[in-house]
């Protein structure tokens, strides 16, 4: 019997290449991987930087919230918006993991935010691509790409993710008190106020959407998440956030995935006002 490290690194490995597989991939020249830099070409679903402001009466301007209008995922309207709000207007946040199709080892996981009025703003560390790139695991370990945050309307990510890339989505919510979710908040406004002044490339294994969520977590509670194979295959991360007391532990795991996925709720509520909400009502 493998140790779970080393087992883990080895599907880890399999897994890659399994994805990597013979599909032609965009790479860049030797020149754009010595140095990350925030002046390239972007796709237009990352054209605007998002960055966080904090205002003498307290309160914090979110600039830059992606609220893109998708037709598919390629064809889309492009929509931004700001928003003031104060730290106590935080009021929980959800943890959000999206399986990669036939390699469910694999997931993209991001945290939405719940305000005082019931809305929802997401945060999501994500490849920064130009016209032409694609993601991939392989090359994600060479500079290929910067990583950025994308702050947005909840509606945004996860209807992108349900309808247009027709992924599944399982919403986790968390046990974090408000107190604790504001302070995530803030981290989180502080490392994309950190990328938009010194980008950094992603990295497949230490630079992406889980392991920055993992050293928020261990900046508010230095040593809270040593490390796990199943942050190596975030697939597994819910499992991992459960056993670590992240999760409501009332209820086997298994029971909540399946209230968790929303996917049809999503279709069904689509272009409700109250999308944030319905979507949710299998979770209270």
């Amino acid at each position: 019997m493998w140790p779970p490290k080393i087992a883990g690194l080895l599907l880890l490995a399999i897994t890659l290449g399994l994805i990597g597989g013979c599909q032609p991939l965009q790479v860049n020249s030797v020149p754009d991987r010595l140095t990350a830099s925030n002046q390239r070409a972007w796709s237009p679903q990352f054209s605007q930087l998002p960055f966080a402001t904090s205002n003498p009466d307290g309160t914090i301007h979110v600039h830059n919230i992606r609220n893109n209008l998708y037709l598919t995922e390629h064809d889309f309207v492009p929509s931004y918006y700001d928003r003031t709000l104060f730290v106590h207007d935080i009021r929980g946040v959800d943890f959000i993991v999206c399986p990669f199709e036939k390699f469910e080892s694999l997931a993209h996981t991001m945290v939405s935010f719940r305000l005082s009025d019931n809305t929802y703003i997401g945060v999501s560390a994500e490849i920064r691509t130009e016209p032409g790139e694609t993601f991939s695991p392989l090359i994600g370990l060479s500079n290929q790409f910067e990583i950025t945050y994308v702050i947005a309307d909840e509606r945004d990510l996860i209807r992108l993710r349900t309808r247009h890339r027709q992924a599944d989505v399982y919403i986790y919510p968390t046990v974090a008190s408000p107190e604790q979710a504001q302070e995530l908040f803030l981290k989180m406004m502080e490392r994309a106020n950190q990328l938009a002044q010194k980008p950094e490339f992603y990295h497949t294994l230490t630079n992406n959407c889980t392991t920055n969520i993992r050293d928020h977590i261990n900046r508010i509670q230095p040593g809270r998440l040593t490390y796990n194979w199943r942050l190596l295959l975030p697939g597994y991360s819910a499992s991992f956030a459960y056993e670590q007391g992240f999760l409501d532990r009332t209820e086997p795991l298994a029971q909540l995935k399946e209230r968790g996925l929303i996917n049809q709720l999503a279709e069904r509520y689509y272009d409700d006002p109250d999308f944030s909400n319905k979507i949710r009502q299998n979770l209270r």
